[in-house]
């Protein structure tokens, strides 16, 4: 890696983001924790797209508000992660599982969430998760957040596809100082991170 950095996706370019959303990425364009599986499921990707666009404001520096950070090696774009507040993510607050065994506003608009990594191809396995989930509960902490939340997945050493794997492996939010809150499924974990 010739110097790993990470900037708010509006100080990103929007071909920067979308090369590193490809594939199911590319198809999903962010929105699915966002809009939740009903809406997502009608929604043509032309129409996701604008979404993240309007939302992430790439391309301009001085927006006050984005959705998540872009990670660059040197001026490569290797990585995106959607981290926001927690309530504008429409799938996280209708699924029972992040809040099995809690009892929690989520509305509360001073605990954010990291939804979702993407490491673009070509770099994965380089260990970029890890910088990303610490990049992202810093970007959440200076923009005035009381806690960041990941809900990870366990993989137990096995190969998982990136569409299970959006929400990121554990691992890099124990790095990262976040601490297991729960455990409401075989997989998947409720991490947080208080400031």
């Amino acid at each position: 890696m010739n110097g790993l950095r990470f900037v708010p996706a509006n100080e990103a370019s929007w071909d920067d983001l979308q090369a590193i959303l490809t594939g199911a990425a590319g198809r999903c364009q962010c929105q699915r924790q966002r809009l939740g599986d009903h809406d997502w499921w009608r929604m043509p990707e032309s129409e996701r797209a604008a979404i993240l666009r309007a939302e992430a404001h790439c391309d301009d520096p001085r927006a006050t508000e984005t959705i998540g950070i872009v990670a660059y090696d040197g001026d490569e774009p290797v990585a995106w992660c959607a981290v926001d507040r927690r309530g504008v993510f429409g799938r996280v607050r209708g699924s029972p599982v992040p809040w099995q065994g809690r009892d929690e506003d989520p509305d509360d608009e001073s605990v954010w969430a990291i939804a979702c990594v993407v490491v673009r191809k070509g770099h994965r396995g380089e260990g970029l998760t890890y910088p990303l989930i610490a990049a992202a509960a810093e970007h959440a902490r200076a923009r005035g957040a009381s806690a960041v939340e990941g809900y990870p997945m366990l993989t137990g050493g096995k190969k998982v596809i990136w569409d299970e794997l959006s929400v990121g492996p554990a691992g890099p939010f124990l790095a990262a100082g976040f601490r297991e809150v729960t455990h409401p499924t075989k997989r998947r974990l409720v991490m947080r991170l208080d400031f």
